[in-house]
């Protein structure tokens, strides 16, 4: 197999589930506890967002903090425990990601559980309690649930305080995930890749002198055909290429677009103004919708780090 059919297909933001994985509750353990399962960390490279330390000077009476958002307190002792579960967890990354993974999660989740507030959405004890309990028989009773806490370093306040940020969290991110359209403007595209400048200007000239685009993609992709399928706006690693894509006509070809996965010929093969998303695209969709919503939230608060690293 040709390193262009190999690599054909190996252009949409696979990261971003990685990060949905973290955003989606991996601080807080016990969601996939209950479940009798962990996460596994993928391989794929995620981008966090920066979050400026600054220093932290509490008084000799204060109780030292990690952050504050928007007011809103991250004790250092609540980060710190935090930490030891998600290295529990995931073991071998390095300390400083680590410790930025985990800040970043735990910030997230107060900006989505303060929305739910203003949002008019509440968690009370019931909501808490009910909680409980349902962990507590996926757990296999209140002793093997007792038992998990402690080795995670929960103690009963903590992990009460815990999940009700964690139901708050959630309702807000479901709310924001609900948002996303079923139906979106796509384009079916195919394209003809390779890895070399002066190759792939060749070819573009031969595409233009009349040579068919479908022979040339057989030709690089004999199983695919260099067919990208349909693609929906924000689904593309490389957002040239998909300004390209996109403003391309049904029958056109684009010249030569460089990416970090090479050289690329697009042609879109037809366009569909409203046409329903795929369940993983749609699943894609709504993740970067909530990464969006995360990041303008959080230019638009106040958010302090008292971290030294």
């Amino acid at each position: 197999m040709t390193q262009e059919v190999q690599s054909c297909r190996f252009i949409w933001k696979r990261g971003i589930w990685k990060w949905f994985k973290r955003v989606s509750g991996i601080v807080f353990l016990f969601f996939f506890m209950a479940a009798c399962s962990q996460p596994t960390p993928t391989a794929e490279p995620t981008q966090q967002p920066t979050l400026t330390p600054t220093t932290s000077q509490p008084t000799a009476t204060s109780v030292p903090l990690a952050a504050k958002v928007n007011d809103e307190e991250i004790t250092l002792a609540e980060f710190q425990a935090e930490l030891a579960r998600y290295q529990m967890a995931f073991g071998t990354e390095l300390a400083t990601e680590a410790q930025d993974n985990v800040m970043n999660d735990l910030v997230d989740k107060v900006l989505l559980a303060q929305a739910a507030r203003e949002a008019g959405y509440t968690v009370d004890e019931g909501m808490v309690e009910e909680r409980l309990k349902e962990l507590s028989t996926q757990m296999g009773g209140k002793t093997a649930l007792e038992a998990w806490m402690s080795k995670y370093g929960y103690t009963a306040e903590s992990f009460r305080r815990a999940l009700q940020r964690e139901l708050a969290a959630t309702w807000m991110r479901n709310q924001i995930l609900a948002q996303t359209p079923r139906q979106a403007e796509q384009v079916h595209a195919r394209q003809i890749l390779l890895y070399s400048a002066e190759r792939a200007q060749a070819v573009y000239a031969e595409l233009q002198g009349g040579k068919d685009f479908g022979q040339l993609a057989e030709q690089f992709d004999p199983i695919t055909y260099g067919d990208l399928g349909w693609l929906a706006r924000g689904i593309l690693l490389d957002p040239q290429l998909e300004q390209v894509i996109f403003s391309l006509q049904p029958g056109q070809f684009s010249e030569v677009v460089q990416t970090p996965a090479g050289y690329h010929i697009v042609q879109v093969i037809e366009r569909d103004p409203q046409r329903p998303l795929t369940a993983e695209a749609y699943r894609l969709i709504q993740k970067l919708n909530l990464q969006e919503w995360l990041a303008q939230r959080r230019a638009a608060s106040q958010i302090q780090i008292f971290l030294n690293n």
